[in-house]
């Protein structure tokens, strides 16, 4: 237990507990001192909800399997219910013995070592070995212990540390794991150093959305860099604006700017989980036109909150659990479409509006209305009727507008300029706070707003990018691969060492390199263009359409999952969420030729080309998105193409295979990436002395 909070007592330490990431610690030694239930009794006092009985029978089960099975064992450091932050969840226990951490996922009762359950103790080990700061070069080894089932194998893997593999055990094995451990040679790790060592998520915005709606802060599964700073300082800015505006009865919109990957969607989730106080009448929503990016995650709050109230022996429907999460995270068009219906002021107070710069300007939202609703004589954009909704509140209300730029795929957007001009014509009254320029997107919003005479805080722009853990130059890669900048490409790619491009020909080479990849709770699947016609003889039917919910978070067991390699999603699917790896298919609608890019459009039997300049910026912008999904790695599939086939010409894939072959892309086979030739070094490192199941 950490000496710094012990009282200066004989016998077991009792214990003042800090704000810690566990809730209670002890040396081996010490566990064996404590009785069951003062052990408990730290747990129930650390609980965030009241202590039900399912919950302190598993904790005491645990604590007598623990003093049982470590028994004897008089090296090591245990922590229960360490946070992992990432996954807005807690590790049942963490052993730290010699030069190992374990960690252990219990079942108590439970017969049978089932995938999710395997998964979950995998992503514990994963989180920490890519996110923790004191976990990495050591050896990380997760164990499953199913109390009620047969003894299940240690794999070697488990003990060399690479977490690739879960040990599985009722506990002898647990015990023989921890002893081998507790006499292996190699530097000694400092349990309460480890324990306090700095933590440096980039949860996906499936996995902060459960996170935000589960209870916690940005902070608490946020990197603690630069990046994390800048995304607590926005989100403090903002609610001193809504403060402020609740207050004085002000009416206010916010505009946050940010660079790409920079968590302007994390700041805008943030804020509405914090602004969820309907019966004080401060209800909040978040707002997005991206109908894939709502479901998904309308979908996982849902499932997260009966999985939650399930664990505390509650009964939640699905259809409670959704209705709550639509309360939430709503679509903008639904709620445009409700404001049509009724004159009466929404229920929200705060309206967080996601991308923004994305609302339709008046000619579109009149096509809309005309077509849709009957209305012929429509007059206005969407922020003006948007502004107009929120204007009916009597009192203080709050807009806070997410401003992205770059990767367009619609037509249509009004652009930010149309919200300050909706303020000024129309609502003068309200109140524009901009963020001050720290770039040119935050610099043109800042002078745009003058004409409203906006009042400009520096804490509304977020200037650090923190989407991939693994590098922050992909966007920039990518970038210059659009731009048909092979040498600049070439020396971005150096700095993606830990991040591998690969590229094959072969698709079924492709698929079994990202299932050689996926660990834990890693996610992969298949992208394409959403006009990636001709790739439907290599199975990829991009027309068929996907089950976002599903595709996003089911497992392979369902073959609508994109575990599954089966469906593909399109950049109008995947915009705006993530996977960990990915296989970018690439078809012949952008093809690199004579040392440029020609956009087509494949229409009935034949390829047409694209000559708009709205059109063909749309069409690279959907080869941007499905470049920048993936998180740790990528294979983009560019076929061989057929000689009998006209629409499928191999002149038509070549140059863009070489092109990318320019820009430092490794074919698959030929030779491993830096990042995969650094892993296996890295497991060398902590090799650890070999288990007999």
């Amino acid at each position: 237990m950490n000496k710094d909070v012990r009282q200066q007592t004989q016998g077991p330490a009792q214990l003042a507990f800090p704000i810690t990431r566990w809730y209670f610690d002890c040396s081996l030694v010490d566990l064996q001192a404590y009785s069951a239930e003062t052990i408990l009794g730290h747990l129930a006092s650390r609980h965030d909800f009241a202590l039900d009985h399912l919950q302190r029978d598993s904790w005491l089960d645990q604590i007598k399997h623990l003093k049982k099975t470590l028994a004897g064992i008089t090296t090591g450091h245990l922590f229960f219910e360490y946070t992992i932050p990432r996954m807005g969840r807690r590790a049942d226990v963490i052993i730290i013995v010699g030069s190992s951490v374990f960690v252990v996922e219990y079942k108590v009762g439970t017969q049978v070592y089932d995938a999710a359950a395997k998964r979950q103790t995998m992503g514990y080990a994963l989180d920490l070995e890519n996110f923790h700061e004191g976990s990495h070069q050591l050896r990380i080894i997760p164990v499953l212990v199913a109390t009620g089932a047969a003894e299940g194998p240690m794999p070697t893997e488990a003990l060399i540390g690479s977490t690739r593999a879960v040990g599985l055990t009722a506990g002898p094995q647990l015990q023989k794991a921890i002893q081998a451990a507790a006499t292996a040679t190699g530097p000694v790790i400092d349990p309460m150093k480890w324990a306090n060592s700095r933590y440096k998520p980039t949860p996906t915005i499936i996995e902060a959305a459960i996170s935000l709606y589960a209870g916690h802060n940005v902070a608490d599964i946020s990197r603690s860099d630069a990046g994390a700073i800048n995304l607590t300082t926005t989100s403090d800015t903002a609610a001193s604006i809504i403060d402020n505006a609740k207050h004085t009865g002000e009416k206010a919109i916010i505009f946050i700017s940010g660079v790409p990957g920079s968590g302007k969607t994390l700041a805008g989730l943030n804020i509405a989980t914090n602004r969820m106080h309907q019966q004080e009448g401060e209800h909040a929503v978040f707002l997005s036109g991206n109908g894939p990016l709502v479901e998904v995650l309308r979908e996982s709050l849902a499932r997260d909150e009966v999985e939650r109230a399930k664990q505390r022996g509650e009964r939640r429907t699905k259809e409670e659990a959704l209705r709550n999460a639509s309360s939430f995270i709503q679509n903008v068009h639904h709620f445009r479409n409700e404001a049509l219906e009724s004159t009466e002021a929404p229920i929200e107070r705060v309206a967080i509006f996601d991308e923004a710069q994305r609302a339709w300007d008046e000619p579109k939202t009149a096509q809309f209305m005309k077509k849709n609703r009957g209305l012929k004589d429509w007059g206005q954009s969407e922020p003006e009727f948007l502004i107009s909704a929120m204007d009916r509140h009597k009192g203080w209300c709050v807009i806070v507008c997410l401003i992205g730029n770059g990767q367009e795929i619609h037509t249509g957007e009004a652009g930010i300029t149309e919200w300050f001009r909706a303020i000024k014509n129309s609502y003068p009254d309200w109140k524009a706070y901009v963020p001050s320029g720290h770039d040119l997107q935050a610099s043109e919003i800042e002078r745009i707003g003058c004409a409203v005479s906006a009042e400009s805080r520096p804490g509304l722009h977020l200037s650090s990018s923190i989407r991939s853990f693994r590098s922050e130059h992909v966007a920039a890669w990518v970038d210059a691969v659009l731009h048909g900048e092979a040498d600049r490409a070439t020396d971005l790619q150096a700095n993606l060492r830990d991040y591998p491009i690969h590229i094959s020909r072969d698709l079924s080479e492709c698929r079994a390199w990202l299932r050689s990849q996926t660990h834990g709770t890693d996610r992969a699947g298949l992208v394409a263009s959403s006009n990636a016609i001709r790739l439907k003889p290599h199975g990829i039917h991009v027309k068929a359409g996907i089950s976002v919910k599903n595709w996003f978070l089911d497992w392979e067991d369902d073959v609508r999952s994109s575990q599954a390699l089966e469906d593909v999603g399109t950049e109008f699917d995947v915009q705006g969420l993530e996977l960990d790896w990915t296989t970018v298919c690439w078809d012949a609608n952008l093809r690199y030729v004579t040392s440029a890019w020609e956009t087509h459009r494949f229409s009935g039997s034949k390829w047409k080309n694209v000559n708009k300049g709205a059109d063909q910026r749309y069409l690279v912008n959907a080869y941007r998105v499905l470049l920048t999904r993936a998180r740790q790695g990528m294979v983009i599939y560019v076929p061989e193409g057929d000689s009998s086939d006209p629409t499928r010409s191999s002149k038509y894939y070549d140059g863009t295979y070489e092109h990318l072959i320019a820009c430092g892309a490794t074919p698959l086979g030929t030779q491993r990436s830096t990042a995969e030739s650094a892993t296996s070094a890295q497991q060398i490192t902590r090799c650890a002395p070999a288990m007999t199941p």
